[in-house]
């Protein structure tokens, strides 16, 4: 069994989380709690990488993901 390590975004959005994977474009999540949101999103990309293996696509390897603060005026 090969484990991988994805950075993953967690905001917290009016009644909840939503969590999404950026190295796996369209896999996100969503949920009431933290913990329920990193569940989902640990099982939404279990679900993308057995998608990825079963039509004989490569999973991409993960990157980090660097974030920063910026000031915006106008």
């Amino acid at each position: 069994m090969r484990r991988y390590k994805f950075s993953v975004v967690v905001e917290r959005e009016t009644g909840g989380f939503y969590a999404s994977c950026p190295a796996l474009p369209g896999c996100y999540a969503t949920g009431r709690s933290r913990g329920e949101v990193m569940r989902a999103i640990r099982a939404a990309i279990r679900v993308h990488i057995e998608d990825r293996m079963g039509d004989n696509e490569s999973v991409p390897q993960p990157e980090p993901v660097s974030f920063t603060r910026l000031e915006v005026t106008f």
